[in-house]
């Protein structure tokens, strides 16, 4: 597009500007630019004019603009609200899974419930110069997935000890720990001492437990029975492998009660006391061997004194 511009001093020549579209392009920027200025000052002229002068009809429009920005303060505060009694939820049920993970796990260490500690931890402190102030929404949402993400991975710790303590829990049941009879005394220890049969310096490669004929004798250990018969030195014998090289002997019984190839569980009845064999009396010739070589009992056994689970 040209234009033509004609001077009224007849004596000038006549010019021509040309216009283009980027001329166009900055005209129409600079009035919208132009437009919203003047629409900002005027909202505010008239937002300030509408709170000095008491006109109804402008204030009612203030109102509406005060109550819609309040409604979208509040529905975004509920938001908030939402989600984080979602995530308390969430904390709540990991909580539980926890305290029953603790049950677990206190049931498979041998403790009793009125021995788990549940005290608070307590707090203390002098009081803080600084001004309290309450949390914001912000900051309780970064805390609750601080509080989970510790919960979460002091639940997978807990997973792993569950897991470490079940195994440890299994493995004992195959180590002779139990006291194989309910016995007052023991008349023989593991270890050098006189034969009472021939009065000579011997090694005794067990334990001798005195009881009365008919005491029931148990395994020790769970595992299989590999020996069941009578024997001319140890009498009625009772052998049980427990695997890994570990074997029990149980001798001198009056009466057997397992047979070879059956499978005994720790506490469970396999003999009675007796007097079979080598023996002056009535009472159980107990052995611990790893590989074939005698082992002190001792080392494995519980107190003397405590009574075998039957």
């Amino acid at each position: 597009m040209n234009i033509l511009v004609v001077s009224s001093d007849v004596s000038k020549p006549v010019r021509a500007i040309a216009l283009n579209w980027r001329h166009a392009a900055l005209a129409a920027l600079s009035a919208l630019v132009l437009f919203v200025m003047c629409s900002a000052v005027f909202n505010y002229a008239v937002l300030k004019w509408a709170a000095a002068a008491e006109r109804p009809w402008l204030q009612k429009i203030v109102l509406a603009d005060q109550r819609a920005e309040a409604s979208r303060a509040q529905e975004k505060l509920q938001g908030h609200l939402s989600a984080m009694a979602v995530r308390l939820g969430e904390l709540q049920a990991q909580t539980e899974r926890l305290d029953a993970l603790s049950t677990r796990l206190a049931e498979t260490a041998g403790l009793k419930a009125e021995e788990m500690p549940t005290a608070e931890a307590g707090q203390g402190g002098a009081e803080t110069p600084l001004p309290a102030r309450a949390f914001s929404a912000s900051e309780l949402g970064s805390l609750i997935d601080g509080l989970t993400q510790k919960i979460t991975v002091q639940s997978d710790r807990l997973n792993v000890l569950e897991g470490l303590l079940v195994e440890d829990s299994a493995n004992r049941r195959f180590l002779p720990s139990l006291l194989p009879v309910n016995a007052s005394w023991r008349s023989s220890d593991f270890g050098f001492r006189i034969d009472p049969f021939t009065g000579m310096r011997a090694f005794h490669e067990g334990i001798d437990f005195s009881a009365t004929t008919g005491t029931p004798i148990v395994a020790t250990a769970s595992g299989k029975v590999i020996r069941a018969e009578k024997h001319s030195q140890y009498g009625k014998i009772v052998e049980i492998d427990h695997g890994n090289g570990l074997v029990t002997r149980y001798a001198h019984s009056s009466d057997l009660l397992v047979n070879k190839g059956d499978l005994v569980v720790r506490g469970q009845a396999i003999a009675t006391v007796g007097s079979t064999g080598r023996s002056t009396g009535p009472h159980l010739h107990f052995e611990v061997r790893l590989n074939g070589v005698a082992q002190n009992p001792a080392r494995f056994l519980k107190t003397v004194g405590e009574s075998p689970v039957l």
